[in-house]
């Protein structure tokens, strides 16, 4: 699905490349005050996202679902440098309870002195325990979330700057953003100290560079062809595309699946590299075909790759630096086994690297919320990360004093939003191909390639619907697709009841639905009002 050929010769290629540049010109933000005004309203929708994060971020007062392994591995690795065991109960109060209780209630120091098998890379740990030395240690649960509630906003921040440069259009950015602030899966992963928004966050900061140097490109090329040259410029190597390449090594840093963004986000790139050679009138298979597929791919690979692999190698420094890690000491203990012809120390930690694998790839225990990826986009089998009955009846339980009062932390998006993305994921291909080719539709589908599709793979594994936030910001684009052609087909009129009507029912649904997501208290009717679908319970 690339953009069209028309055949045109070379001086005709660069007259209608010079005609969209201007078109493009015309139709973006291109005064300092519009740029400005980009920002203004970027940061409005940002700070709004915000609020709906950090209120109340320290609620519920528990240890939320899968924190008991990575807000209690981080406070270690703040304390001790490497994430370190805990026991399954301590005394607290002369009593023995669990040690996630003892920990929400300020006991964070009962950690054993042996190192704790993690099965994930240790960059979103750190991250996360950046937000507990910052924002006041473990004895504040706001903090064992607040790196995720920051990475939540940046998410929002770049999802408006990705929707304006792929469709140059502020409300339809706006509307990506404003989505993103209010869905549900995005604002519990945000308040809650879990691993895969840091993903998300990654992955769309390398998309967003990617796509600067996409337009960097074609600047070149447009200049290239005005000026009558014969052979395409250099396009391949670029400062955007490094730096995406590190920020792709940070996701994977976080949980091996980044790995899936970076072949896909870097395979995209290099035929959008090779369609605007084409494009600006470099016709010729050896112009494109050689020079920017496999010409630019190798080079972009030679460069791309190492920085890649060394940003994952750099996360794990702590490991290589503390004595005491996980398995550091392998090879001394298994004399003869592994790869002899690596050090010691490499030699342990390919070791470790392949008992992280046979993990990943044979966990099949049960599970209540193990949910099939193939359900993930419709949000069949959303994961409960918390749910309790509180006593008396505050908060929303006074309008209700004769029912039981609950709280509950629901990983639920907002049902419109993603049943709308799935639908309008399968529109915009459709309106691509007629179109007879689109070059912004990888770029919404990305996401799904990256950070869906090969958990198909894996259909047997034990996974779970909250995995799908590093899916959420391409349904969202999938939305946006859509929505911008309703702007370029339909008039003025159609295209803002559409987008107020979009925009008033997605706010609604996610008014209703914040209670669950937050853990305010609610009666016990409330709640079950917001199961639509017996699987969501």
């Amino acid at each position: 699905m690339g953009m069209r050929s028309t055949g045109t010769p070379k001086h005709a290629a660069a007259e209608r490349v010079e005609l969209e540049s201007s078109e493009l010109a015309a139709s973006s933000p291109t005064s300092a005050h519009a740029r400005l005004m980009t920002w203004v309203w970027t940061l409005v929708i940002a700070l709004f996202g915000g609020l709906l994060r950090f209120v109340r971020l320290g609620q519920p007062r528990a240890v939320v679902f899968d924190e008991t392994y990575y807000v209690k591995d981080a406070w270690t690795m703040l304390n001790t440098g490497e994430p370190m065991s805990w026991p399954d109960e301590v005394s607290l109060g002369g009593q023995m309870v669990p040690a996630d209780t003892a920990f929400a209630n300020g006991d964070t120091n009962a950690w054993i002195n042996t190192a704790e098998y993690v099965v994930h890379p240790p960059l979103g740990k750190w991250l996360i325990a950046a937000g507990l030395k910052l924002f006041g240690g473990a004895a504040n649960p706001a903090a064992w979330r607040a790196a995720t509630a920051i990475a939540g906003v940046l998410g929002i921040v770049l999802l408006i700057r990705i929707t304006l440069r792929l469709f140059r259009n502020l409300p339809v950015a706006l509307l990506a953003g404003f989505l993103m602030a209010i869905d549900g899966v995005s604002i519990v992963m945000s308040r809650t100290g879990l691993l895969d928004i840091f993903i998300m966050v990654f992955a769309l900061g390398a998309l967003s560079l990617l796509l600067i140097h996409r337009d960097w490109a074609e600047t070149r090329l447009r200049m290239a062809a005005q000026s009558g040259k014969n052979r395409p410029p250099q396009i391949a190597l670029s400062w955007w595309r490094a730096g995406a390449a590190v920020l792709l090594g940070c996701a994977t840093g976080v949980k091996w699946s980044g790995i899936y963004f970076f072949a896909v986000f870097c395979v995209i790139s290099v035929f959008w590299d090779a369609w605007m050679i084409r494009q600006a009138g470099f016709r010729s298979p050896r112009q494109w075909l050689a020079r920017g597929v496999f010409g630019g791919g190798l080079l972009a690979a030679l460069y791309m790759v190492p920085l890649y692999a060394a940003t994952y190698l750099l996360t794990w420094v702590g490991w290589f630096v503390h004595p005491n890690s996980y398995m550091r000491n392998w090879a001394a203990t298994h004399t003869g086994q592994g790869a002899q012809w690596l050090p010691a120390d490499w030699r342990s930690f390919v070791a470790y690297h392949a008992e992280m694998w046979r993990f990943h790839t044979t966990l099949d225990a049960p599970h209540d919320y193990k949910a099939n990826p193939l359900t993930w986009p419709l949000q069949i089998r959303p994961t409960s990360f918390y749910w309790q009955k509180l006593d008396g009846h505050p908060g929303l339980c006074s309008l209700s004093p004769r029912s039981q009062c609950v709280a509950a932390v629901t990983s639920l998006g907002n049902p419109l939003i993603w049943w709308l993305g799935s639908l309008c994921a399968v529109f915009a291909i459709v309106i691509a191909i007629l179109k007879r080719g689109d070059w912004r539709i990888w770029a919404v589908l990305a996401g799904f390639l990256g950070g869906w599709l090969p958990w198909v793979q894996y259909l047997n594994r034990t996974t779970f619907t909250f995995y799908s936030i590093v899916l959420l910001p391409w349904m969202i684009l999938a939305i946006c697709y859509v929505f911008n052609w309703v702007r370029e087909t339909s008039s003025r009129e159609v295209w803002l009841i559409t987008l107020w009507v979009m925009v008033g029912v997605c706010a609604i649904v996610s008014v209703f639905f914040y209670p669950i997501w937050t853990a305010m208290p609610v009666p016990y009717e409330f709640w079950r009002m917001h199961m639509w679908l017996p699987s969501w319970i």
